[in-house]
């Protein structure tokens, strides 16, 4: 590109947000030639398909929870996922844990890898919070005490070690208001005969 081309594009790319869509993009008159020629050149990198990351945006080890929401934003970041947020798993995820309400629209996302489960509508919003995946972006996800419950009820998929290493892990740097946090988000899932004798092992 010539230097009046790029300052073109330079200055509509300023009217974007750190992370955006192509359909963004359009609005501020970037269509997908303009797109290519900043790929190309640097300036933008693709995260998924049509979801793209300015190069002079702040680094984040998120990105992958970033383009996933970007293009599913009913989803919540869920199970494996929000238990490495939480850091109480040492596990990195090898995929994207989203959660979507049953009946509604299951995401198909190639790139990058992600797995969807289907949670009942009447909890879908229970223990819901928005993390902060890069500076000034936030994506919602199930916070410490519903990822531990959610894990325990679905350990059969998740694996059971994996399930029992984060229940112990919260339960012994818990407060006391946050092990009735833990029973009352499990008694609304209808999971507190899994969780009640768990917690008591491992304050035993």
């Amino acid at each position: 590109m010539g230097p009046s081309e790029t300052s073109r594009l330079d200055t509509r790319l300023t009217a974007l947000p750190p992370t955006f869509t192509a359909g963004q993009a359009r609005l501020a008159a970037l269509f997908s030639r303009d797109l290519a020629s900043l790929v190309a050149d640097g300036g933008i990198y693709e995260l998924s398909r049509g979801v793209y990351r300015q190069a002079s945006a702040p680094e984040t080890a998120h990105l992958d929870i970033l383009a996933v929401y970007i293009r599913a934003s009913h989803a919540v970041v869920c199970e494996e996922s929000a238990l490495a947020i939480h850091e109480l798993i040492d596990d990195i995820p090898s995929a994207v844990h989203i959660a979507v309400p049953r009946g509604r629209h299951r995401p198909s996302i190639s790139y990058p890898p992600v797995v969807v489960a289907q949670y009942s509508p009447a909890t879908f919003t229970l223990g819901i919070e928005w993390f902060e995946a890069a500076p000034g972006e936030t994506v919602p996800l199930y916070g410490p005490a519903r990822s531990v419950v959610d894990a325990m009820r679905h350990r059969h998929r998740i694996g059971e070690t994996l399930a029992l290493s984060a229940l112990g892990r919260y339960v012994r740097r818990a407060t006391p208001e946050q092990i009735g946090e833990l029973q009352r988000v499990a008694r609304k899932l209808g999971a507190l005969t899994v969780i009640r004798p768990a917690v008591e092992a491992v304050l035993a």
